[in-house]
């Protein structure tokens, strides 16, 4: 169970994060490291148990209110899917197998590739099971081999002296390496991976609900051990290709980390079977989030305005949405991307610490959901507009000033005020509902 865990949570995508992050904290690493690892283990799997005691996602989510579980569900496909995860496929493998052996970068080439790589996506979305089954079999432990190879080959290099953290990371690792942990996805899945992996614990004839908790934590757990064991690898590989050849965090990607490594380490021929790897892994993760939004979004919208909108014409609509996306490049995706998951985070991680603590408070107070999660979302949607008006050098200071006052903004974890006040809210208003509902039950009396 473990293993199938792993699978769901570890993709080509994970592997160029935690290099990249290496690479830019250099010397402090260690810092960076673990904030990542705390983020993009601790969170999706503490996000596994939390569904798995609720009942789902949808069953937690409605306890803020079902018309909230349908926006964060849209919101979650549509950021693991067409927005971000799915054109992030295409650029990473674009980057990992065109790139280095390009003399100068070029948009006609990614415009190509890209458009041979989503046809293929789309061609093989029909049938996704003959695509998973083979390669399902296989890309995991490729990929843990590849890793395992890399790894061993860094020991053998050694890292001569690491560089000075840059970047984002010259200053506060342990604060950026947890929000770059973001980056990952893996807390958003794993709102929909709970109730995956504890309909496989019954099915092995696990009746006892506590038990399929049980099986459900120990698999959680030792998938933990493991995503903490490989992203202590690849931060390590990062340092080492970092020291070789300084990276540019505003132009470079973790995927050009992991070329300079192996361009390095074993020539051509190394990067070439790299890019494969990743363009093979890539295609079918593509190919798997395809299929999921389409599922998700013609189960819900199945008539849109009287009209029958077919399976089909919502993978299509996916495709060609996510193929435009893609051109935009790996480096700008995941610019953009950071501000958005900085909003959808908080949100989900005060749902899942709700949930773990549902007995104690949730259950007693029933409102401390809707006010905790309502303020949350007003912060943190706040700093996604003020990061985005930044990005586009439009800078909101009437916006930026009032939340430049939370403690802990600087780090953007300005949401943890927020969200404690909503707690306190949401139990005393709690208290006040039941008590006006004890008092209009109450019989009324006359003589």
């Amino acid at each position: 169970m473990t293993f199938t865990f792993f699978s769901m949570f570890f993709g080509a995508g994970n592997l160029i994060f935690p290099p990249f992050v290496g690479a830019q904290a250099g010397s402090a690493t260690a810092g960076a490291a673990l904030g990542f690892i705390v983020s993009a283990v601790g969170l999706p799997i503490l996000g596994v148990l939390a569904v798995t005691f609720a009942g789902g996602f949808d069953a937690l989510a409605e306890r803020v209110s079902p018309r909230f579980a349908l926006i964060l569900g849209m919101a979650i496909i549509l950021t693991i899917g067409p927005c971000f995860a799915i054109p992030r496929t295409a650029t990473t493998s674009f980057e990992m197998m065109v790139s280095p052996f390009l003399t100068t970068p070029s948009a006609s080439a990614q415009l190509v590739y890209s458009m041979v790589f989503f046809t293929l996506s789309f061609l093989f979305a029909q049938h996704p099971e003959r695509l998973s089954k083979v390669l399902g079999r296989f890309m995991g432990p490729l990929l843990l081999t590849l890793i395992a190879v890399l790894f061993m080959a860094c020991l053998v290099h050694g890292i001569g002296v690491p560089s000075a953290p840059s970047g984002d990371y010259a200053t506060n690792q342990l604060a950026r390496g947890f929000l770059d942990g973001y980056q990952t996805m893996d807390l958003l899945a794993a709102l929909y991976f709970g109730i995956v992996i504890s309909a496989n614990v019954r099915a092995l004839q696990v009746d006892d609900e506590s038990q399929v908790r049980r099986e459900t934590a120990f698999a959680g757990l030792g998938t933990g051990v493991l995503l903490i064991m490989i992203y202590g690898a690849l931060s390590y590989v990062g340092v080492v290709s970092g020291a070789i050849k300084h990276v540019d965090p505003t132009v470079d990607t973790g995927a050009t980390v992991l070329t300079n490594l192996t361009s390095s380490v074993f020539g051509s021929i190394g990067t070439v079977f790299l890019g494969l790897v990743f363009v093979i892994a890539c295609l079918n993760v593509c190919t798997g989030l395809i299929c999921t939004c389409a599922t998700y979004f013609h189960e819900r919208f199945g008539t849109v305005r009287g009209r029958n909108v077919s399976y089909r014409t919502w993978q299509a609509t996916f495709t060609v949405f996510s193929f435009v996306v893609s051109n935009a490049g790996l480096s700008t995706i995941i610019k953009v991307s950071v501000p958005v998951l900085a909003a959808l985070y908080p949100i989900a991680i005060v749902l899942v610490l709700l949930s773990l603590t549902h007995r104690i408070l949730g259950a007693r107070f029933r409102r401390t959901y809707r006010w905790a999660v309502l303020l949350v979302a007003v912060e943190s949607f706040a700093t996604c507009v003020s990061s985005l008006a930044d990005m586009s050098n439009s800078p909101l200071p009437w916006l930026e000033g009032p939340l430049s006052l939370l403690p802990l903004h600087q780090y953007q974890l300005g949401w943890l005020l927020p969200s404690l006040i909503g707690v306190c809210i949401g139990v005393a208003d709690s208290l006040l509902h039941e008590r006006r509902s004890r008092g209009s039950e109450s019989p009324v009396t006359g003589e």
